[in-house]
């Protein structure tokens, strides 16, 4: 499982989620059997040469038409702001889809 999440450091414990357009950095997360397998920042999201599943973001007027066309799914997070919340949250269903 891969997750994608904009934030503003590439700190992996100091980086908090952030707006599509406020994005400084993309954490890319690779889970394997609910642990974080491996945290990798790039600075562009054309530098991401792995297949990412779902994208997290912020709240639900974010702007992820581009996405979506690519078959990425979309969850809000909508008070987690760190990796750690983040995945916690996700690993127990507490995001909801963007649709």
């Amino acid at each position: 499982m891969s997750l994608l999440i904009p934030v503003d450091s590439n700190r992996r414990h100091e980086a908090l989620l952030t707006t599509l357009d406020a994005t400084e950095y993309w954490a890319f997360i690779e889970l394997n059997e609910g642990q974080i397998e491996n945290c990798t920042f790039y600075k562009e999201k054309d530098d991401i040469n792995a297949f990412i599943e779902t994208l997290i973001v912020q709240n639900d007027q974010e702007y992820v038409w581009q996405f979506q066309q690519e078959d990425i799914s979309v969850l809000v997070a909508p008070t987690q702001r760190s990796i750690d919340e983040i995945v916690e949250a996700f690993l127990f269903s507490e995001l909801h889809e963007l649709k």
